[in-house]
C-alpha cells in the first residue's frame, strides 16, 4: 500500500466523519430554538412599504366607480 493511498483513505474517513458531525450539530436539540429563531427572523422585520403594501388607490387601473 503506497502513501497516496493512505492519505486518500485518511482524507474520505476524515471528510465523512466532518459530515456526520456536522448532521449531529444541525439536529442537536441544544441549537433548536437558535435555528427557529433564525427560521423565523426574516417574518420578525417590519414591512417596507413596498408595491404590495401600498393601499389601493381610487381613481388608478381596475378601480371600481
Amino acid at each position: 500500500m503506497d502513501a497516496t493511498a493512505v492519505i486518500g483513505s485518511a482524507a474520505t474517513v476524515l471528510s465523512f466523519l466532518t459530515f456526520v458531525a456536522i448532521v449531529a450539530w444541525a439536529y442537536s436539540r441544544r441549537r433548536q430554538r437558535q435555528f427557529e429563531d433564525a427560521a423565523n427572523a426574516p417574518f420578525a422585520l417590519p414591512d417596507d412599504g413596498g408595491p404590495l403594501d401600498a393601499p389601493a388607490a381610487a381613481d388608478g387601473p381596475g378601480a371600481r366607480r
